[in-house]
């Protein structure tokens, strides 16, 4: 078949669960994940022909997308902040969003992602690493950083460990429950998190391909207690930064103003709340 044809079939079949512009990405990853043809090579060659092995793969591809399981998965890879990073079921995808974070981290930093040199005495926690995105891409950004990461999973912190190997950093990787920890390994420089931090009463507005697939011990809390990780997570950074350390979180979107009450009533200073590309209140940045 030709791969022409193939895509009218992939986009006839699809029409109805995703949008236009959805599909064309998931069929221009899969093409380059399988073929290794671009964009720009798949315009160009239209009499390109699939063989049996491609289009197996691609009608199973097919059949997965239409039950809602994400093209990341598919693959098992995906693109944060110029790496690749393996994903699975046990880690959630990394977000655009996610790297906003990571890049603000980085330019924040007074030695700037080249003064290699300079970072050696830096040291940064990750909490609740998934599949180590963050803290992988800052290790890579900040080589002579010395970066360690947490999360209660054992089967995410595997992910996270092959993903490191992968890109050729050294992580300091810890298997704990950050809400029963009753102190950390040391003081840091850096404190970053992107905990769960979504309510269950907002799982109506997320995708059916998130709910029924990524992991929802690192998306949902509970409606009566949404801030729970914030809290704990502060109580610890008040104890664990250095004098001029500063703590970063990822947050829900809906609850800006709220995390920010939160780190006033904790003692914390310097309190910075930024949008991300999609103009919602998503990260913030303080010290104490």
């Amino acid at each position: 078949m030709l791969i022409q044809e193939f895509k009218h079939h992939f986009f006839l079949e699809l029409s109805n669960d995703y949008p236009e512009t959805e599909i064309q990405s998931f069929f221009n990853i899969l093409i380059e994940f399988k073929l290794h043809l671009s964009r720009i090579q798949l315009a160009l060659e239209h009499n390109f022909e699939l063989d049996r092995d491609d289009l197996y793969f691609m009608e199973n591809a097919l059949l997965k997308l239409k039950n809602q399981i994400p093209v990341q998965y598919i693959v098992g890879e995906t693109a944060f902040y110029g790496l690749m990073f393996k994903v699975d079921k046990n880690v959630l995808i990394p977000r655009p969003e996610t790297e906003e974070l990571a890049e603000w981290i980085v330019q924040s930093l007074p030695i700037g992602r080249q003064d290699h040199k300079k970072s050696e005495s830096l040291k940064i926690l990750d909490i609740g690493t998934g599949s180590g995105c963050i803290a992988i891409s800052l290790a890579k950004n900040l080589p002579n950083a010395q970066v360690s990461a947490l999360d209660i999973s054992e089967e995410a912190l595997n992910v996270a460990k092959n993903n490191a190997e992968f890109n050729q950093v050294t992580i300091d990787f810890i298997q704990a429950d950050i809400l029963t920890l009753e102190k950390l390994e040391g003081d840091f420089d850096v404190i970053v998190s992107n905990p769960p931090y979504v309510r269950e009463s907002e799982k109506d507005l997320m995708q059916q391909n998130v709910l029924s697939n990524e992991p929802h011990i690192a998306l949902f809390v509970e409606n009566e207690n949404p801030l729970l990780f914030y809290d704990k997570i502060t109580e610890l950074a008040k104890n664990h930064l250095t004098k001029n350390g500063v703590l970063y979180f990822e947050i829900n979107q809906y609850l800006g103003m709220e995390t920010v009450d939160l780190l006033k009533t904790k003692g914390f200073k310097n309190i910075e709340l930024k949008k991300d590309i999609y103009g919602v209140d998503r990260m913030v940045k303080c010290s104490f």
